[in-house]
């Protein structure tokens, strides 16, 4: 089984949709006044290398998704690649990266660390 140790994402705390006409290959973040949006997407980014060899382990980690049927695409996102997936797709996505050896960066609130 392919690994990618040391490699860490973690999700951007905004959610996108595809720009009008550009779907697969260009995304615009949602207004969080729109609740409930069914074509969502999250973004992983990635934590570590943070060098050039980013978008290679961000096309290596799509890879991994497509292994299991999960539809992705690596772009540039605040200026660094990251990795859409639709918003029902996030927990099949991250469970297979785990397996795939990436660790997940959690949020955790200061007030209540453990």
């Amino acid at each position: 089984m392919n690994t990618l140790q040391l490699s860490i994402v973690h999700r951007l705390p905004q959610s996108y949709r595809w720009s009008a006409g550009f779907a697969g290959s260009k995304v615009e973040p949602i207004p969080q006044s729109v609740a409930g949006c069914e074509n969502c997407l999250v973004a992983l980014k990635l934590l570590s290398p943070s060098d050039e060899n980013a978008w290679r382990v961000m096309e290596r980690l799509s890879q991994a998704l497509m292994d299991i049927e999960v539809d992705s695409s690596v772009l540039e996102c605040e200026g660094e690649p990251c990795l859409f997936v639709k918003s029902q797709d996030e927990f099949a996505a991250t469970c297979r990266l785990k397996n795939f050896g990436v660790a997940i960066a959690e949020p955790f609130s200061g007030q209540y660390p453990f």
